[in-house]
């Protein structure tokens, strides 16, 4: 759903930046409560298996395929506001390096592929997850349901935008129809993908999923007929080197899916492009500004073996996306760190 330039008026264009900068900025401040020293290690590797599953697109109707948004995935494995900044950092590689999603609007798929699906998918989360039974299973499940609704969610921020400050005359109801309906399909393959993705993390080291902090049920104790909460145990120690070892797994997997089974996506339009096509937006679509980057269109230039070029391209944008979110979280850590000592020194001060 990378909305390309010309789509969207400028003052409309201009808002949606305000709007997205400062919510990354909200986050950048949000996400110091998130991060520990478990999860901000992780956070960048998220950001890299966002960008390499955004590359494998899969067919959702005749002539139309989808993608993951990754808001969803984001939010649960290491927090919403964490989850904004992932999703952002990937849009601005993807932006900058690819050609993909236009430059003048960055601040409209910041707005619309980061703060909502994001926003989105984990309200219905937590939702969810204070109904169900206290078990991995229930992350799971509502990780599937978070993650549908969170894509036509989006469609329909999108339909409202084009409303307010789209460049060509259409029927908005057709506009709203058409992405709402081929979104709900494409939003089962992003359940899909975020549910598998959450299970498989929670079934290894469940100490890493950001939504499932706080679900383990109490053990009771009947102590003269009436049962009350046991003390709480210590927790299990982490081995020495475990997060490296999930750390490499997930690097590897995102290379393996950016660099080699990407060549396998569908080559059918997304959908966004699909109803841009059917509707007439796209006649206002204007050329990337960095169409003549070494990378565009994910492919390397000058090297004529597509398989070669887009695997090349997929594992170069996998290394980049990973390096940034990396810098990203690390800073994010740091002023954590930073922020919180001036107490400590303080208290240690004062006894």
């Amino acid at each position: 759903m990378h909305v390309p330039d010309g789509f969207i008026d400028a003052p409309t264009s201009a808002v949606t930046g305000v709007v997205a900068a400062g919510a990354v900025a909200v986050s950048l401040r949000g996400a110091r409560r998130e991060l520990d020293e478990r999860t901000a290690p992780l956070a960048g590797l998220v950001a890299a298996f966002i960008f390499a599953v955004q590359m494998l697109n899969f067919p959702v109707a005749a002539g139309t395929s989808g993608h993951l948004l990754g808001g969803a995935l984001a939010a649960i494995l290491v927090g919403p506001f964490t989850g904004v900044l992932c999703v952002s950092v990937v849009l601005l590689m993807q932006g900058i390096l690819f050609a993909d999603g236009g430059l003048t609007a960055l601040g409209v798929n910041i707005t619309d592929m980061a703060i909502v699906t994001t926003v989105v998918a984990y309200a219905v989360f937590r939702g969810l997850v204070k109904v169900l039974p206290r078990v991995r299973r229930s992350v799971t499940a509502a990780s599937f349901v978070a993650a549908l609704v969170s894509v036509p969610a989006s469609a329909l921020v999108f339909t409202l935008l084009y409303w307010i400050g789209g460049t060509t005359d259409v029927s908005i109801g057709k506009v709203a129809g058409a992405m709402v309906g081929v979104h709900l399909l494409i939003g089962l393959g992003e359940a899909a993908i975020t549910a598998a993705t959450v299970g498989a993390v929670i079934a290894v080291r469940p100490d890493l999923v950001y939504g499932a902090r706080g679900l383990q049920q109490r053990l009771k104790l009947r102590v003269n007929g009436e049962l009350v909460d046991a003390p709480e145990a210590e927790p299990a120690p982490v081995a020495a080197g475990s997060h490296r070892k999930v750390w490499a797994a997930g690097l590897v997997t995102s290379l393996l899916l950016a660099g080699f089974v990407s060549f396998y996506a569908s080559a059918d339009p997304d959908g966004l492009e699909k109803v841009a096509a059917d509707q007439g937006i796209d006649k206002k679509a204007e050329e990337h500004a960095t169409a003549d980057s070494p990378l565009a269109d994910y492919g390397v230039k000058d090297i004529e073996d597509a398989r070669l070029s887009g695997g090349l391209a997929g594992v170069i944008g996998v290394g980049v996306t990973v390096v940034a979110g990396s810098a990203v979280f690390r800073a994010v850590r740091r002023r954590r760190t930073a922020d919180s000592s001036p107490t400590d020194t303080g208290a240690r001060t004062s006894v």
